[in-house]
């Protein structure tokens, strides 16, 4: 069944490649990003070449957010199915981000989505049906030492899903959250770094260790061929084109390792959720309503 799908994050690697894959396999698509122009104007003119409505959107601002999604509304003539995918990442030693550091990235991977959600949902609840997938990561419910700023974003991400999966369900509006692995992208040369080096350096050696953990895992990842974002794309195509209401809600896209221990720690959280659900007299709020 082809689709009417709105990915935000377009100019990225993940959104990118999922604008061209889900284009190439017949469905409908805005591709959003904050600006068209600058730095953004080559990967924008490949996307309108390839077919990809494109839609500017600032996902730090409300008035943005609104405005794009009902110009995507009117330019696809309908919505079924969101990627919810702009995000920014940090590393560093945790305690050298000032609070304003770790909030401007909270505003995008984290503030962003509610936003996006508070724009989108009007509309999947009056048509009663609707698709939301999120890109969490593997470190999105697991800390690794200089990433934990990136992490907990990511923690409140996935937090966020699973009240919305629940909350939703009813309305006939199904969640899933994509978590990839690492991979070589321009996401891992821009991440957020703290500011202030003097507190970093009071760490000694160790201040020196965030730069080159992330270099040597980008090596390291760039030793694995099926570790790429095209990956993630076809993920993306893959589970939308698995029937309404019988997508998984989690799906690990990995190939360093990660994949096995994730995946045991999903099915391991799906168990304790839905033991919750029934403890507490809510086990068919994890019941997709698909009338």
């Amino acid at each position: 069944m082809k689709q009417k799908i709105l990915v935000t994050g377009a100019s990225g690697a993940f959104g990118s490649l999922a604008c061209k894959s889900l284009v190439e396999n017949g469905h409908s698509v805005v591709g959003t990003m904050r600006s068209t122009k600058g730095k953004n104007e080559t990967i924008s003119s490949e996307l309108s070449s390839a077919g990809v409505h494109l839609v500017e959107m600032d996902v730090t601002n409300e008035d943005s957010v609104k405005s794009a999604v009902k110009k995507s509304i009117e330019l696809l003539g309908g919505l079924d199915a969101v990627f919810n995918n702009a995000g920014v990442g940090a590393n560093g030693i945790l305690e050298a981000f000032s609070a304003d550091e770790i909030r401007q990235m909270f505003e995008v991977n984290v503030f962003g989505v509610q936003r996006l959600m508070r724009a989108v949902l009007p509309y999947f609840r009056q048509q009663g049906k609707g698709t939301i997938v999120h890109t969490s990561s593997c470190i999105g419910r697991v800390t690794t030492p200089f990433l934990a700023a990136y992490s907990a974003s990511k923690y409140a991400l996935e937090s966020l899903v699973e009240g919305y999966r629940a909350e939703l369900s009813g309305f006939g509006i199904e969640s899933c959250i994509i978590e990839p692995g690492g991979m070589p992208t321009e996401f891992m040369d821009v991440m957020l770094k703290p500011k202030d080096v003097e507190r970093a350096e009071q760490y000694g050696e160790m201040a020196y260790a965030p730069e080159a953990s992330i270099k040597g895992y980008v090596e390291y990842i760039n030793t694995i061929p099926m570790q790429r974002p095209e990956r993630v794309a076809e993920a993306l195509v893959e589970l939308l084109y698995q029937p309404f209401g019988e997508k998984p809600f989690r799906t690990v896209v990995d190939f360093s390792g990660l994949k096995e221990p994730i995946e045991l720690y999903n099915q391991a959280l799906e168990q304790t959720t839905k033991g919750i659900f029934a403890a507490n007299g809510v086990a068919n709020m994890l019941e997709l309503n698909k009338n």
